[in-house]
């Protein structure tokens, strides 16, 4: 059967195949809001995915897959990676031949005539991206965007009109969708584009880092021409792999922004003196540096940056401050990656360097919990004084990974002061019974610490 092909700014009704995704709920929000008929299905939803479709009025009456909810009059089928290939409904519109569309093969689509701004890179993409939104939105600067993380001031991660000029996307190198295996930053074809850095990983899908790395070179090569790529010339892959691009586009590198630490406090240093900001740690000062050259290509001064800049307060998981003491400090952040890892830990302990500095990690991801990818991780939390290790057995079951040993893992991160968890409650029943005197805690982990009472620690550690 020929497959019908809707055009994709017409579009009137929608279905979204795994609806609850982090990404996949913000698009169906942004989309409903835009006026379009959406429907969608989950076999389970989990907040805040959960709240949001229902405030929206999106969330499934019923959970579960329902071929029948797929017809003809359907514009567009969105697929989420959630779903299997023999998912009912895929399965379905494969036969009716509807357009089926990956998350990022659809924000293209929709976002066609407008000059499209990509912030790619192993580690930094949210934080460059929300710093430009904060930046652009403190301007009254309008842009249309799409954004990995919850931001204080935005009600959606997802942000689509039909007037605006240009479109804000953050660029990851996974896989588009269940039937797509090209990395979902390759549909987006930018105007200008970010590389913040390259570090191995999702090795359940690019199993050496050849593979990986080829996909950064692709995305180079997928810059419209005459373009512009901003590149961190202080990471060596990134420079050689855009030294090499033949791709005829403009080339701009940027290095670490120079800044000084006073009294726990981190200063820009600008022409016109220090700027106090609320984020730290080299990674954010590079990051900053992205952001600056991007805002200033869409028509936003240094000057207008730097007043800008201090009031940003990161993005939701990415050293976010859940709790201050009289001489404690609690942050979180979604760090797993061992160079996301380290540079965290290492930001952490430069900024309260008079302090205790305990830092824990989750092994949560297909990566951290391969038994080939661990030893990955050495060295990389030297910077904590103390330090928790947990991963929890029945997630190695889940990602149908084989059991990891303790001692794996203390061999792996050869930190003399650690501590190895393998069971939740054990690891809650620690962090919730100890002293926080002087003491800063640092919690990394793309997961939930097996339901970690986020209040009952914040209880603990602010008696301190």
């Amino acid at each position: 059967m020929e497959t019908i092909k809707p055009n994709p700014l017409m579009v009137e009704r929608v279905h979204f195949i795994a609806i609850g995704g982090s990404a996949m709920h913000s698009l169906a929000i942004a989309l409903s809001r835009k006026g379009k008929t959406v429907s969608g299905s989950d076999d389970t939803i989990f907040d805040p995915s959960l709240s949001k479709l229902k405030a929206a009025g999106l969330l499934p009456e019923q959970m579960g897959w329902f071929p029948e909810k797929i017809t003809t009059d359907l514009s567009a089928v969105i697929l989420g990676m959630h779903a299997k290939k023999d998912n009912p409904e895929l399965l379905r519109a494969q036969e009716l031949g509807l357009k089926i569309y990956s998350y990022p093969e659809y924000l293209y689509h929709i976002n066609q005539e407008k000059t499209r701004i990509v912030i790619a890179g192993s580690h930094g993409k949210t934080t460059i991206t929300a710093m430009i939104l904060h930046v652009l939105h403190y301007h009254q600067v309008p842009i249309d965007y799409m954004i990995g993380a919850a931001l204080e001031g935005y009600e959606n991660a997802v942000h689509l009109t039909e007037d605006n000029d240009f479109v804000l996307l953050e660029g990851d190198e996974y896989l588009s969708s269940p039937i797509d295996s090209r990395s979902k930053f390759l549909w987006y074809e930018p105007h200008l584009a970010v590389i913040s850095g390259i570090a191995r990983d999702h090795v359940n899908v690019f199993p050496t880092d050849a593979s990986y790395v080829e996909q950064f070179e692709k995305f180079i090569a997928s810059i419209q021409p005459g373009g512009v790529l901003i590149y961190n010339s202080e990471d060596p892959v990134v420079s050689r792999l855009a030294l090499a691009s033949q791709n005829t586009i403009k080339k701009t590198s940027y290095t670490t922004a120079q800044h000084t630490i006073q009294a726990g406090v981190t200063y820009l240093q600008t022409d016109e003196g220090g700027v106090p900001l609320s984020v730290f740690g080299e990674h954010n000062m590079s990051n900053l540096s992205a952001a600056l050259w991007i805002c200033q290509l869409v028509g936003v001064s240094e000057e207008a940056f730097m007043e800008a800049i201090p009031s940003f307060r990161g993005a939701s998981k990415r050293l976010e401050r859940l709790a201050k003491g009289k001489s404690s400090w609690l942050f979180k952040d979604f760090a797993h990656a061992p160079s996301k890892v380290q540079a965290t830990t290492a930001a952490v302990k430069k900024q309260f360097e008079s302090k205790k500095v305990l830092a824990c990690l989750e092994l949560h991801t297909y990566s951290s919990l391969n038994p080939e990818f661990i030893p990955a991780y050495q060295n990389t939390m030297d910077a904590a004084d103390e330090a928790f290790i947990f991963y929890d057995p029945a997630a190695l079951k889940i990602k149908n990974r084989p059991d990891l040993s303790v001692e794996s893992i203390e061999a792996a991160f050869q930190h003399p002061n650690l501590k190895v968890f393998t069971q939740p409650e054990a690891l809650h029943q620690q962090l919730q019974s100890m002293d926080y005197q002087d003491t800063v805690l640092l919690m990394m982990s793309s997961g939930n610490y097996g339901t970690m009472d986020w209040e009952a620690l914040i209880r603990q550690l602010t008696l301190f």
